[in-house]
């Protein structure tokens, strides 16, 4: 029986059904995490053959220990997994020191973690990028907004989300920039991108071959809605376009990736851009090695009549899955709207005139309403224009 550690099982909240999946292939599921486990849920319980609680995931002595137990108790590890961006370079560590060759080692996460590093990797598969700056001083980060035009996006260079990630349009903004930041935190400067965030989401196989491929549009920029309080809308697209999958795959071949659930960012170009280019273009934004974040992982079961959960356990056993892709296919889109904004509809509104269509209405955990809002709504819609009615309605404020 083949062994996988799976790093917190029980965050984000749908992230036990990885587990399970593993434990019907035939897996011994091992899990670590920071709840304790009378906390857990009796499916996350089920979903694993053993579990063992640390204080806390960032503490990485801890973490180590845990690993260790299970490979006295259990022989080798095949597998080490979190599907986290937040600890994907904990799981690399990990692998590295234990050995275990079946995923990203820390040598991989310059091209993987570091947003500098993507950049040559997007250009090896053919794909433009936005200019950059890596920010050393207030006078060299001048001179390439100048160069660049504002506004210009700063963030960390190695990071998650939108955390600590600002917009400067001036050479004020930049000076509080300077006075303020972290300087902790190594930052990237882009030029700003007048662009639609579309992705690339799929399940790679050992090959590097995709056995599920599924996309997602961002109606508005995650920075303005973390930095802004903004509405969180987005979608799963019907149907991936072919000119999508393409450059998925090359994107896959050139980081090289294999074995993976893979959310690749591109800007899609609104309107032509000086220095850029023109409307419609595509840009490379950045690669994440794990699924889609937040409930992404169910819109796209919802959009595409499948289980993301199986395909990704399949794929672990089998390097395939038999899942039928030839299901009902939709847009499923989210709205997540805020605590603090007076709506025209209310809630009991929104289900009375969507509720046949939706497939979840729910609070948004706390960990993520900064990125996702306060409260969400998921629903299958049958057209683009069908959707977007939607979205204005439930959103649209007095």
């Amino acid at each position: 029986m083949k062994n996988f550690i799976f790093i917190s099982p029980n965050f984000p909240l749908t992230y036990w059904r990885f587990c399970k999946e593993l434990k019907n292939n035939g897996l011994r599921v091992l899990g670590i995490g920071d709840c304790p486990y009378d906390e857990l849920t009796q499916e996350q319980k089920d979903s694993m053959h053993e579990y063992y609680k640390v204080s806390s995931l960032e503490n990485y002595d801890e973490v180590f220990r845990a690993v260790a137990f299970f490979s006295f108790k259990y022989g080798k590890i095949d597998w080490l997994e979190s599907n986290n961006e937040y600890w994907l370079e904990r799981d690399a560590k990990l692998r590295t020191e234990f050995h275990i060759t079946s995923g990203f080692q820390e040598e991989d996460m310059i091209r993987t973690r570091y947003k500098s590093g993507m950049k040559a990797y997007y250009a090896k598969a053919g794909i433009p990028t936005a200019r950059y700056h890596l920010v050393k001083d207030r006078q060299s980060a001048l001179d390439f907004a100048h160069l660049v035009g504002y506004p210009v996006v700063v963030k960390p260079d190695n990071g998650v989300g939108a955390n600590a990630t600002y917009k400067l349009k001036s050479d004020e903004d930049m000076d509080f920039f300077f006075a303020t930041k972290d300087n902790s935190i190594g930052f990237i400067m882009e030029e700003f991108v007048n662009g639609e965030v579309r992705t690339y989401d799929a399940i790679i196989n050992s090959k590097g071959e995709p056995v599920f491929e599924s996309g997602n549009v961002t109606c508005d920029s995650l920075m303005d809605v973390v930095n802004e309080a903004r509405d969180s809308i987005f979608y799963i697209v019907k149907e991936l376009p072919e000119h999508m999958k393409e450059l998925g795959r090359k994107t896959v071949k050139a980081f090289n990736v294999k074995s993976r659930f893979v959310h690749f960012e591109y800007f899609v170009l609104k309107a032509d851009q000086e220095g850029l280019g023109k409307k419609g273009d595509i840009f490379g934004l950045e690669v994440n090695m794990r699924p889609p974040g937040g409930y992404a992982p169910e819109l796209a079961n919802f959009a595409n009549s499948v289980d993301v959960y199986k395909i990704w356990a399949d794929m672990i056993a089998y390097d395939s899955t038999l899942v039928p892709m030839n299901g009902p296919h939709y847009f499923c889109g989210f709205v997540g709207r805020r605590d603090a904004k007076n709506y025209k509809m209310s809630h009991d509104d929104i289900m009375r005139e969507f509720g046949h269509k939706m497939k979840l209405a729910a609070r948004t955990p706390v960990a993520l309403a900064g990125a996702m809002a306060d409260m969400m709504y998921v629903a299958n819609y049958d057209t683009e224009e069908e959707m977007y009615d939607a979205f204005r309605r439930m959103c649209e404020t007095w």
